[in-house]
């Protein structure tokens, strides 16, 4: 029978696997493997641009700021998330791409429902 409670540290494990914590790309049978929902904790550093938009998007998103400052760039605008706390819901059709500010920047993100095929490739890859 699989664990029913786990306890992480955010920075440490997501840093294993580009930040996501929970989502349906961790092992099954496990707590933290999720078709439903997928969660990240997100540190960039300054300047940090995402590689390549996100195009099709099916899934909802809301992404918090939890330290720095991070612009949500989409097609016909751009979300500035400067103040802890301040976050930015967006739905399905909406292409995004993202940049942190000019100091190290921590998000949380939460995704819905959680689909094979939307993860960039690791940057070793």
């Amino acid at each position: 029978m699989p664990e029913n409670v786990h306890v992480g540290r955010a920075g440490v494990d997501g840093a294993r696997n580009q930040g996501w914590l929970l989502g349906h790309f961790m092992p099954e049978g496990t707590l933290l493997h999720s078709t439903d929902v997928e969660v990240k904790w997100g540190v960039h550093t300054p300047g940090e641009e995402r590689a390549a938009w996100a195009v099709g998007e099916t899934r909802t998103a809301l992404l918090v700021l939890i330290s720095g400052t991070f612009d949500i760039r989409l097609r016909d605008r751009t979300v500035v998330l400067r103040q802890p706390g301040d976050y930015v819901v967006w739905g399905p059709g909406e292409d995004h791409s993202w940049r942190a500010g000019p100091r190290e920047t921590v998000v949380l993100t939460v995704r819905w429902p959680s689909l094979p095929g939307w993860r960039l490739p690791c940057p070793d890859n």
